[in-house]
């Protein structure tokens, strides 16, 4: 016994000379906090008038809007709210609802409605003063699927188009099949050659009551153009009551987010 407690005190002498008590060994420093993704986009001043701002200047009515950087892959550089296009013969188009857009979009579109839609309207004998949009700039997912590529909408880049109204306030629906078939072709030829994705009734069942233009830059000039252009049914086919007319899928919920 008097052996043990010897070689346990000569055991205690020895750590309390040379080896350090566990409190005094010193801990890694922590590591540094990392900051959390903003929850909405960042803005910053939108900047002198740019190249594009001024030559939108001379064919639409629009305000400057901040640059926005986010969330995530959202956000662009020279965005305007358009509020009207101003046609040839000095009268406007007001665009309801205004759309926010990147300069170049808001510039194909109102150059789309002066050199291309009010033309092939002429033969209704009633001028354009409506473009009547659905979505402009929104920071979303393709389609509003959640975790899905961020949408062009979400860079500026794209307007959702549902019509247009006259000035004797006749509409013209573009999805609308009791429309003349001939001007919804020209209508979408135009639409096809001057965007590079134009997305209709039959293109993947999320634009059915609408028309998606947007002008992402893809490898070697690709283009989509989608747009089915249906025919009413015959008066024999609806007498004999089998028309089916297929609804449109409905959409996915979307998140409850902080609106930009």
């Amino acid at each position: 016994m008097g052996l043990s407690l010897g070689l346990l005190s000569a055991a205690l002498v020895l750590t309390s000379l040379g080896h350090p008590a566990a409190a005094d060994i010193p801990l890694p420093r922590p590591r540094p906090e990392i900051p959390a993704l903003p929850a909405v986009a960042v803005q910053s001043d939108h900047g002198p008038p740019t190249a594009c701002d001024k030559r939108l200047a001379l064919m639409a009515a629009f305000a400057p809007e901040p640059t926005l950087s986010g969330p995530g892959a959202c956000g662009g550089a020279d965005l305007i709210e358009l509020d009207a296009v101003l046609m040839p013969d000095g009268s406007r188009v007001a665009v309801k609802p205004k759309a926010m857009l990147r300069c170049e979009m808001a510039e194909s579109l109102a150059a789309w409605l002066r050199d291309e839609v009010a033309p092939r309207l002429k033969p209704l004998n009633s001028a354009l003063r409506v473009i009547e949009t659905l979505d402009s700039y929104e920071c979303r997912g393709r389609n509003r699927v959640v975790g899905a590529k961020v949408s062009e909408h979400g860079k500026g880049n794209a307007v959702d188009v549902r019509g247009f109204v006259l000035a004797d306030r006749r509409k013209v629906v573009l999805t609308d099949i009791a429309e003349p078939k001939d001007l919804r072709e020209a209508l979408r030829d135009s639409a096809c050659r001057r965007f590079t994705t134009v997305l209709g009734p039959d293109s993947d069942g999320y634009h059915e009551q609408h028309i998606h233009l947007d002008v992402l830059e893809r490898r070697s000039g690709y283009r989509i153009c989608q747009w089915a252009v249906h025919e009413p049914p015959s008066p024999a086919v609806i007498a004999a009551g089998s028309v089916q007319v297929p609804l449109p899928p409905p959409r996915p919920p979307v998140p409850q987010t902080r609106k930009l």
